[in-house]
């Protein structure tokens, strides 16, 4: 059941909202053997149970399918633990404040864990009046490139989407400015402090 929905994670859903088997299955219209099966691995909940099985439980479909619950300590926001995703089918970069379980097409995206620079990412950074103009020399064809570039702030973020065939280049407002972040589309997300 690893490759679906885990019947260990159905159970411990289940005993954490303090349900019997006979209890979800009377949620979800289904007999409480079925619940048995489902948690011991003898069986499959129906494509079709899934969305209410997940609302039964209290939890996203995605938790459900990922077999982790998400509990996000985050209670105090602070920019530094912010987290991106890239989806590598169709590129989204979606952000998140804390823990979070995120989809795109089809599939659960880790948050990206930022590197230090090497020698093939290295960010020059100069200060032009009130900005910074940032540039990396890399290699922008249409199947290696520098996707975005964005300024952490201890308030928020400014971000520029780069393209294929254009230049690795952005300038930022100074002010507030932490760090610099860039992703390259072969080899992840890279973070320079600039201060």
């Amino acid at each position: 059941m690893n490759q679906y929905v885990t019947g260990t994670m159905i159970r411990r859903l289940r005993e954490g909202r303090n349900m019997t088997q006979h209890q979800l299955a009377e949620m979800i219209s289904v007999s409480d053997k079925a619940i048995s099966k489902w948690e011991t691995g003898r069986g499959y909940p129906d494509i079709s149970l899934i969305e209410p099985l997940a609302n039964a439980l209290g939890v996203s479909i995605i938790e459900l399918f990922s077999g982790e619950g998400v509990v996000n300590t985050n209670r105090s926001f602070k920019m530094q633990r912010m987290k991106f995703h890239v989806c590598p089918i169709c590129g989204n970069l979606i952000q998140s404040t804390g823990e979070a379980v995120v989809s795109c097409c089809g599939i659960v995206l880790p948050a990206l864990e930022a590197e230090s620079e090497d020698d093939d990412h290295q960010l020059r950074a100069e200060q032009v009046e009130d900005e910074y103009y940032v540039s990396i020399p890399h290699e922008m064809s249409k199947t290696h490139y520098i996707s975005f570039i964005l300024a952490l702030k201890d308030d928020g973020y400014e971000i520029r989407k780069l393209y294929p065939e254009g230049n690795a280049e952005a300038r930022f407002k100074i002010s507030r400015t932490k760090s610099i972040m860039y992703y390259c589309n072969q080899h992840g997300l890279f973070k320079a402090s600039i201060r």
